[in-house]
This record gives C-alpha cells, sequence and structure tokens, in this order.
C-alpha cells in the first residue's frame, strides 16, 4: 500500500488502510507512518476534502512532532471524509463504525483533530478502548477544552522571542483559524501582554488595531457565531486576514495555507504554526529570505500530542502542561541554535533534530520494519 502513495521512504509509511461502508456513507483513510519509539499517536480529522495525500502528510509531521518531543510514540493519522457539522446523530455511528473498523490496528491510538474533540474520542474508547484526549469524566485530559496546544504555541513564542526584535508586552497577534488551537493561543498570548489585532474562521475575519476582546470574541465563538460579526472588530473578508500587519502571525486553521501565492502578503516578524503542514516548504524558504522567523508545525503545536501522551501514560493534568511547556521551549531553542550554527532554515533543522531521534529508535529494534 505504502507505494500507491510514491512517496514512502526509510521511515515509512508503515501502513495505508482505507474504509468504506456504503450503508453509512462512511470513507476512512489511515496512514500508520512510522512506530519505532512505540505505538503511534495522531488525531481523527474530520473533513469534506481531506485526502490520502493530506492523510500521509500529516501523519508524517506526527512522526516528526513526537519523536522531536521526545515521547515514546511514532506518528499516525486518520480521517474521515465528512461534514464535521453534521448533527450528533449522524455523526456518532461514523466515528464508531471507522473505530471499529481499525479496532485491530493496535499500532495507531486515536486522538482529537479538527472536526473532533473529546466526546468523540469518548465514542472511540467506547468502541475499542484506545484514544486520547477523553473527557475529564472517563480519566481524560480534555486537551482541546483546556488548550493544551494552544498553551504550547504560547511557549514556543515566548523561547523565539530572544530571536526576533520585539518583546511580548504590546505585540500585534493575528490568528488564522480562531478555533480549539486559536482562541486558545490568543487567551495564553494575551494573558502574557500580546494584542489580538485580528482573527478569521472559515466564513469571514475581524480585525481592531485597538485591540480585540479575546475572552468576548471565544464566547461568541462558543454561541455559534462567525467571527466577521463580532461586535467589538471590522469585518473583513476571509483571506484579508493574510496581510494585516503585526508582529505574530499563526496560522491555525488548514493545511497550505501560505504558499508562494500569498506569502509575500504577509506583514509580520514571527510565524509560529499552530496548525500542521500550514506553510509550504517553498513559502517557509522566502520567509526565511524576507527576515521572517518562522517556527515549524512540529515544534511548534506540539502542546496537544504531548499532552495526549501524557494522559496515554497515566499522567496528571500539571505534570502534562509542565512538560509541554519544558519540551517546547527546549526544542524551540536547540532547532534556534542550529539554525544559527548550522545555515540552516527552521524546517531543516528541526527535521535534523527529529530524524536523528527516529533512527536511534530503529536501531533499537530487531527488524528493519517502521
Amino acid at each position: 500500500m505504502a507505494g500507491m502513495l510514491g512517496i514512502e521512504d526509510g521511515f515509512g509509511p508503515k501502513r495505508v488502510v482505507h474504509v468504506h461502508q456504503p450503508d453509512l456513507g462512511l470513507r476512512g483513510i489511515l496512514v500508520v507512518d512510522n512506530v519505532a519509539a512505540g505505538p503511534s499517536i495522531g488525531g481523527l480529522r474530520m473533513a469534506q476534502d481531506v485526502t490520502l495525500n493530506e492523510c500521509f502528510r500529516l501523519a508524517r509531521a506526527m512522526t516528526l512532532k513526537n519523536a522531536a518531543a521526545g515521547l515514546p510514540h511514532g506518528g499516525g493519522k486518520s480521517v474521515l471524509q465528512a461534514d464535521p457539522t453534521l448533527p450528533r446523530e449522524k455523526k456518532e455511528p461514523l466515528i464508531r463504525a471507522f473505530a471499529c473498523a481499525l479496532g485491530d490496528i493496535a499500532d495507531y491510538i486515536f486522538g482529537p483533530d479538527m472536526g473532533t474533540d473529546e466526546t468523540c474520542m469518548a465514542w472511540v474508547k467506547d468502541e475499542i478502548g484506545r484514544a486520547v484526549g477523553l473527557p475529564r469524566e472517563l480519566g481524560g485530559i480534555p486537551l482541546d477544552q483546556l488548550g493544551a496546544t494552544g498553551f504550547g504555541v504560547a511557549h514556543a513564542v515566548e523561547a523565539a522571542l530572544p530571536h526576533v526584535d520585539f518583546q511580548m508586552a504590546g505585540a500585534r497577534v493575528v490568528i488564522q483559524g480562531f478555533g480549539a488551537v486559536g482562541m486558545h493561543a490568543a487567551r495564553f498570548l494575551a494573558e502574557k501582554g500580546a494584542i489580538l489585532v485580528a482573527a478569521s474562521d472559515s466564513r469571514g475575519a475581524t480585525r481592531n488595531d485597538a485591540g480585540l476582546d479575546v475572552a468576548g470574541l471565544t464566547e461568541a465563538k462558543r454561541r455559534g457565531e462567525q467571527v466577521r460579526s463580532f461586535a467589538g472588530g471590522t469585518a473583513m473578508e476571509r483571506d484579508a486576514i493574510v496581510g494585516v500587519p503585526c508582529d505574530i502571525w499563526i496560522p491555525a486553521a488548514r493545511p497550505d495555507v501560505i504558499d508562494m501565492n500569498n506569502v509575500d502578503q504577509l506583514d509580520t516578524r514571527l510565524v509560529v504554526q499552530g496548525a500542521n503542514i500550514a506553510v509550504t516548504a517553498a513559502a517557509e524558504a522566502r520567509l526565511h529570505e524576507r527576515g521572517i522567523l518562522s517556527l515549524p508545525d512540529f515544534i511548534a503545536n506540539a502542546g496537544g500530542v504531548i499532552c495526549g501522551a501524557m494522559e496515554y501514560a497515566g499522567t496528571g493534568q500539571k505534570a502534562a502542561f509542565d512538560a509541554i511547556e519544558e519540551r517546547i521551549v527546549q526544542n524551540v531553542r536547540s532547532m534556534l541554535r542550529r539554525v544559527r550554527n548550522d545555515q540552516l532554515l527552521p524546517r531543516q533543522a528541526a527535521t535534523v533534530m527529529a530524524e536523528e531521534r527516529i533512527h536511534r529508535a530503529m536501531n533499537t529494534r530487531r527488524w528493519s520494519i517502521f
């Protein structure tokens, strides 16, 4: 199955599984990329346009992310080709059936991702007993509710500050994708003195150069209101968010939102990738040419999977959040040292770090398998 992707290499993928159940309208894909360090952890993404190639790229990002974070897990990803806004009576059977179809694949552990949450993970746990990001009632650490990924993004920003020419106090922040990651990143950064000046969701954007009320915008979003309708800002078209001047620009939405078609519209000094594969490789190189520091996804947004891995190991919330801070800060600093000393792009430096750890894990295995 790996050959079908045309992108297999010395790291994986180990397994690609397609699931199709016509009576339910179920179409899904699982990619288990590399499990040298342990069973893979990766989120279940629900989107109508998700593809096999995207699933593989996300699985590889998880391999690098888990390795960079020093977790005893490999990388994997699962996707459901369906509308994430389906009512519960239609969404629940799809997720339960998908989990059951993958129940025998013990080297993949489900976690929440775009379009899924801790309730969805509870359904998976009920079916196959293998999920993280669970509700508290099931002994979980609800990472999306608590904002584990956004917490990590905020600490990634702090760790990068010595390498940029501004301070956190008064720093202007723009967030593309004001959802589970974006709203918490905004909250944690605001607590540190930063100012949210623009935010977007899939339907539009809002801007206030004097500062948006993060708590008010979050509450409005949770009520189901559109970001562009927020009374505390001026409505904009969704994609106009790219050109809003700021100090910190955080993509926390879909893959490839910054590419060579729009990268030069960015007017910022620091890009912190809250979403996986949010910036293309060519666009990252262009940002580097322009003197804009871009923190790669698998370094900056590892908070969620660190929290999930700690939950899987039976660790409590405080220890999980302490680990997020420690590991992300350490990785950002280590990566930026390599950038400076070895004259590498940030992603190149981060990838070298992660691949070194994967190789060491693979060298401990008896068989040369992923």
